[in-house]
């Protein structure tokens, strides 16, 4: 989504990220910033910003297309691993309970993640991009109406809400020696559900472990680290087979909103398949049936 760059001052590592034109506004970005040092006050496992002499966070370049925002992010230690262990799922596990704990009850002025922005508005806008791929498109739609129906029925007073960060996967936290667990990217961050993190984790752990009995004793790990922090309600429960569904329906959403800016390289018919394809996976592992 947006251009990154390792910065080195001779002894330590950074990392800098220069947001895409238009991608985010200013108030978007000191959100999200005001997120994150919170969490670094709690002590919480986070890359952090650091300010500039001026004690500003946001740096403005004035690039051909127009203003740019820039932002120096302390580096996460470790390094960047789909092939971890239980033992490293559990640890992953009570980091984002930790940081669920943080982020319980807190507002920030940015997306609400609802029914209507992660699978109404979603799946019109992915139906004209990809408007040859009927079979996908309309299994998208009958999936969408689907899950809307869940998200309305669900018994709101016993889901714990706050800020989230929506896409906690291994591609977005550091393992350092399989004992530290460090996460970064809170670009989706927004007001949700909690279990929505707990949920989309379980997804992409799925989608890269084909070994289904290796996926279950990591995911099964993972829930008991969380837990071993703050359990997770029946009602939460039942909704984790479900709110993944809808983040990735968002998820492809927003690839075809940014086909001009990066997804161009990979975003065709193909991809579209794949993505439905990982969607009906989880699905059919869970024996999740839409009419």
């Amino acid at each position: 989504m947006n251009h990154l760059y390792i910065v080195h001052d001779g002894e330590n590592k950074y990392v800098f990220r220069v947001y895409t034109h238009h991608w985010r506004t200013q108030l978007e970005i000191e959100e999200e910033l005001r997120l994150l040092n919170l969490l670094k006050e709690a002590d919480r496992q986070v890359a952090f910003p650091i300010a500039d002499k001026s004690n500003k966070f946001i740096q403005e370049i004035e690039a051909p297309e127009g203003t740019r925002f820039g932002v120096l992010f302390s580096f996460a230690k470790g390094i960047k691993t789909a092939k971890f262990s239980s033992e490293t799922s559990f640890l992953i596990g009570e980091a984002l309970a930790k940081v669920h704990q943080s982020t319980e009850n807190v507002e920030l002025m940015r997306i609400s993640y609802n029914a209507q922005n992660l699978l109404k508005t979603p799946v019109v806008r992915t139906k004209e991009f990809y408007s040859k791929n009927t079979s996908e498109i309309e299994f998208l739609e009958r999936l969408s109406a689907f899950l809307a129906l869940k998200m309305e029925n669900i018994d709101h007073q016993n889901m714990r809400y706050g800020a989230v960060h929506l896409d906690v996967w291994f591609d977005n936290l550091h393992i350092d020696d399989e004992k530290e667990v460090t996460f970064f990217d809170f670009d989706f961050c927004g007001n949700g559900y909690l279990c929505f993190d707990i949920s989309y984790f379980l997804f992409q752990l799925l989608a890269t472990n084909l070994n289904e009995e290796q996926y279950q004793a990591k995911a099964d790990s993972f829930i008991k680290g969380y837990e071993t922090v703050t359990k997770i309600n029946e009602e939460e429960k039942k909704f984790l087979l479900f709110a993944c569904l809808a983040i990735m329906t968002y998820y492809i959403s927003v690839q075809c909103d940014r086909f001009e800016y990066w997804t161009n390289i990979f975003l065709n018919e193909d991809h579209l398949k794949r993505m439905v394809g990982n969607l009906k996976r989880w699905m059919a592992y869970h024996k999740i049936e839409v009419n």
